[in-house]
């Protein structure tokens, strides 16, 4: 199979979607598959360009991968208006690539990885150009994202546009796919054809992120001598909900035996540092590199997952997964009802978005109860085994591709027969 992947973030970068287009490319390519990638140039989730790179064209050989990144605008503040342009400028500078590629190479199949929807037509056309099928995969519902964290007012004509693009363009790709049930409802209440829509759900790295028998070394590395860390980990942007972590410190600030840790970059950075003036109990520190992934996790005795309540079904975290592999409870902010609710029960705590009181409680009780961590945790492993195992995650999208494609796997069975089978039986 020859495939072609249009997606923004992508490595270096380390977090976040890039971890995953990233991971399903080089599995790909480990398969025999001939892949290539056209993305951006680093900024993720600094928002700035990466150190050692340049604003201008680039391609490389990673892991089997053939990877172009493209040159794009990076807004140091990113607000609404900008990010439209941040995301329209990746679309112009990857659209002689895409077609160059497409032309150079006639893919099988061309998928897209959404953020970012104002990149798909390109990716849709190069598909369409060369015959190609058109595959689009959702990691977040990008508008109405952007409605909930108030980026972009659903009633401005913006908006208006914004909604009417996104609908014409969900009718355009042969399949779309997204990474939770509740997404995938959500599609099909888009008019998106039951038929047509995938699950693809993001998945732990189960090799490197295991559960800690002792103390991890980044506490002393990290300066950390306070018996009890809570650790939120990961990107820090509006739809984290991140504003909620310097009131909860305020609410535990008599627990002098508790560090609550923020590790990670982004648009709140500076607002979080500011914030955590006055608060001891409440550090920041910088995204720590993949090497130590599993010991940064595993530093926590307790995982944070605020999100604000409007984005609960619009996006599944991606960090959660690997939260899960380390063996630690998670508490996060969401309602019982939602994607990201039904993903921590049973293995975490829920409290209601925006509650800081309730949150604070939620931690204290929790680190007032280690038989109840440690069960919370083993859980969480458990889950993450479960419904979070890259390897089968994986495997059962290449066939999906395989099918669509009517292509026969190394077995030899063509797909397209079992497929049959199967609808028939």
């Amino acid at each position: 199979m020859r495939l072609l992947i249009l997606g923004i973030n992508y490595a270096p970068e380390i977090i976040s979607t890039a971890v995953y287009t990233t991971g399903l490319a080089e599995d790909m390519a480990r398969r025999g598959d001939e892949v290539a990638v056209v993305t951006a140039v680093p900024y993720y989730p600094a928002w700035k360009v990466a150190s050692g790179w340049r604003q201008r064209w680039r391609r490389e050989r990673r892991e089997g991968v053939t990877v172009t990144h493209c040159p794009l605008y990076v807004p140091a503040r990113p607000t609404g208006a900008r990010r439209i342009l941040h995301h329209a400028s990746f679309a112009l500078t990857a659209l002689p690539v895409m077609l160059w590629s497409a032309l150079r190479r006639r893919p099988d199949l061309v998928l897209v990885i959404a953020p970012s929807l104002v990149a798909a037509p390109v990716g849709w056309l190069a598909a369409r150009l060369t015959g190609a099928r058109a595959w689009l995969h959702i990691q977040d519902f990008e508008v109405e994202a952007a409605f909930a964290t108030g980026l972009l007012a659903e009633s401005s004509r913006v908006g208006r546009a914004a909604v009417a693009f996104e609908r014409w363009l969900l009718r355009r790709f042969d399949r779309i796919s997204t990474i939770s049930g509740p997404m995938l409802k959500k599609l099909c209440q888009k008019q998106v054809p039951e038929a047509r829509v995938f699950e693809l759900r993001n998945w732990a790295n189960l090799a490197a992120v295991r559960p800690l028998d002792g103390p991890s070394p980044l506490r002393k590395a990290l300066g950390i001598d306070r018996r009890h860390v809570v650790l939120y980990s990961g990107n820090l942007a509006n739809k984290q909900g991140l504003e909620i972590i310097p009131e909860v410190a305020r609410r535990l600030a008599h627990r002098d035996d508790l560090a609550i840790a923020v590790c990670g970059d982004g648009p709140m950075c500076e607002r979080l540092l500011r914030s955590a003036r006055g608060l001891p109990a409440l550090r920041c520190f910088p995204l720590q590199p993949p090497e130590k992934l599993s010991d940064l996790l595993g530093m926590a005795d307790i995982h944070l997952l605020p999100q604000i309540g409007g984005a609960a079904d619009l996006v599944l975290p991606s960090k959660l997964t690997n939260m899960l592999a380390s063996g630690r409870p998670v508490i996060a902010t969401a309602r019982p009802d939602t994607a990201l609710g039904r993903e921590v029960e049973g293995c975490g705590c829920l409290t209601p978005p925006g509650d800081a009181g309730a949150l604070a409680a939620a931690i204290e009780a929790l680190l007032d109860d280690p038989a109840e961590r440690a069960r919370l945790g083993a859980a969480a492993r458990a889950r993450a085994i479960e419904r979070w195992n890259g390897e089968v995650i994986l495997d059962r999208l290449h066939r999906e591709f395989l099918r669509m494609l009517a292509v026969p796997d190394p077995s030899g069975l063509p797909h397209a027969v079992e497929l049959a089978e199967e609808e028939h039986r």
